[in-house]
């Protein structure tokens, strides 16, 4: 099998739109669900609404896989589910380090989900001397002063950051210094990276902010119609969940569907 170093998926030279690419994963999700229940055929309107998309969207988004469904009779579920897989890259096998080992990162060695979905948890690596060699899910943890060797000899080309946030540029530095090319960061800071290297973040305090602003917003348009006042329209926060790149295509926004992005994480 093909290591992910080497091999990158030909989605950007094919012109698939960068909102697209955002929503393959949840209509990836949808299909696996509807695939385990052993159903063959789906209508867009049907994936739509599983997906949280309209079906207009949908059909939009999968014309550029060169998908287009049968009239009367919809979408193969498993015809979908290669071509969505073969164009995120899930056919290969992509080695990933994660790094820093405490509740959060060890949370993340355990999801189940990496393996099902074509990612190899590679290694893990802390920069606490105690934790060196300890197993977390069955991996034994390593220090940071092995990480470039660790990233060279396992072909690593996407890397997790689970420090706080005052490590987290120190670390990706590290990570793009030793041929890392894409990063996940769950740190609590923006990072600083150069052309080619792909970061995307994910700030859980940030998406409890926003539904606090829903709540807040309910519960004033309760006040309102209680009280016989018309509520004033809402408006909706920016993105939660954002891109971060220092590519010269940045001002293009990697950015999801309406500059949203979906979870990084499936369910």
């Amino acid at each position: 099998m093909a290591t992910g170093r080497n091999h990158r998926p030909a989605t950007r030279s094919r012109g698939i739109p960068e909102a697209t690419v955002a929503r393959l994963p949840l209509y990836l999700r949808a299909l696996t669900a509807l695939s385990e229940r052993s159903v063959p055929t789906v209508s867009s309107e049907e994936l739509a609404a599983a997906a949280g998309v309209n079906s207009a969207k949908l059909r939009k988004d999968f014309s550029y896989l060169g998908s287009y469904g049968t009239r009367g009779v919809g979408y193969d579920v498993e015809y979908l589910v290669y071509q969505i897989s073969r164009e995120l890259g899930l056919t290969q096998d992509w080695p990933v380090v994660i790094v820093g080992i405490g509740n959060l990162g060890a949370a993340l060695a355990n999801y189940g989900g990496f393996a099902s979905r074509g990612f190899r948890v590679a290694a893990l690596i802390d920069a606490d001397p105690a934790m060196a060699g300890k197993p977390v899910a069955g991996i034994p943890v390593q220090h940071t002063d092995e990480l470039e060797k660790i990233i060279n000899d396992n072909g690593v080309s996407i890397g997790v950051i689970a420090t706080p946030a005052g490590a987290a540029q120190q670390v990706c530095d590290r990570l793009v210094a030793a041929g890392v090319t894409s990063i996940l960061n769950f740190a609590p800071t923006v990072l600083s990276v150069p052309d080619g290297v792909d970061v995307r973040k994910v700030d859980l305090s940030i998406e409890l902010q926003i539904l606090a602003f829903h709540e807040q917003r309910k519960a004033g348009e309760e006040s309102e119609a209680a009280a016989g006042a018309p509520a004033p329209a809402a408006t909706t926060p920016a993105a939660t969940v954002q891109t971060e790149n220092a590519g010269p295509d940045a001002a293009a926004g990697r950015k999801g569907p309406d500059g949203d992005m979906p979870a990084v994480m499936p369910a």
